[in-house]
């Protein structure tokens, strides 16, 4: 295959790994959010699993806690300090970008929820006071950013392929976890969950965009820029140097130094 085969193989790939990313989940958003407005039949299916699920218990409701902002957004606020730090020590190109990019995205997740909640003015559960603005699960869509953010720009300082899978199986497990506590203790309908999760897929698609290319590029220059003094032209002094000491020597101690010179130098 031709570079240029690849290299059109590899851009018609990630076009279609970003529609996944940010069209599938947003055009199902909005099917979700057009069945709330409209009362369409999906309600009907999400009331009954909803009966189904509900079962209000302590292990329930703490699991729904994980959504909360006083529980997701520190464990954020830990990892945007750690990569704040490590990129500055690193010398990494535009090692701000990314923490910034998370802590605005955390920001906006109420300036989205909030007035879609006003506007589809859902009533609860059964197991909720009498009341509107369940859609979408600003808990879910809290923990879902805030873990997810948080594994996002943790995953590029972790140095094996098991501590990133260990990283990306505990943040899903925490939303999981808070997306099922919230539906269990009759918080939430299902649909308001899902609805939170497409939601949050196309705003984390859209961090891994906007703070990718300040993951991967570093400032400061690789030393293999620099020539080396053992692979450089020597300087006549150097020359004359070794040649005096190949004579004084004698052909044993010709032959070491000859094979110490070919060994490449530290980089």
């Amino acid at each position: 295959m031709s570079p240029g085969t690849s290299a059109k193989l590899g851009a018609v790939s990630t076009v279609v790994r970003r529609v996944l990313l940010l069209g599938l989940p947003a055009v199902l958003f909005a099917l979700i959010t057009w069945q709330v407005v409209t009362h369409g039949p999906l309600l009907g299916l999400d009331a009954r699993l909803s009966r189904a699920l509900v079962r209000p218990d302590r292990f329930s409701e703490l699991l729904s806690d994980l959504g909360d902002i006083q529980v997701a957004v520190p464990v954020l606020a830990l990892a945007l300090a750690c990569v704040l730090w490590r990129g500055r020590a690193a010398g990494r190109h535009r090692w701000w970008l990314p923490p910034l990019a998370a802590a605005v995205l955390m920001v906006l997740v109420p300036a989205i929820v909030v007035p879609l909640k006003d506007w589809t003015a859902r009533p609860g559960t059964a197991a909720v006071p009498p009341g509107t603005g369940y859609f979408p699960s600003g808990h879910t869509a809290t923990a879902a950013v805030a873990y997810g953010s948080a594994t996002l720009l943790l995953l590029p300082w972790l140095r094996t392929a098991a501590a990133r899978r260990i990283l990306a199986g505990g943040c899903a497990v925490l939303v999981l976890g808070a997306s099922y506590g919230l539906v269990r203790r009759g918080y939430h309908w299902p649909l308001d969950v899902v609805a939170s999760w497409c939601l949050c897929t196309v705003l984390l698609a859209t961090l891994s965009l906007v703070s990718g290319p300040g993951l991967s590029r570093s400032r400061r220059r690789s030393s293999s820029g620099t020539p080396s003094s053992s692979s450089g032209p020597s300087s006549p002094t150097t020359s004359s140097g070794r040649a005096a000491r190949a004579r004084s020597r004698g052909s044993r101690t010709s032959r070491s130094s000859s094979s110490s010179s070919g060994s490449p130098g530290p980089w």
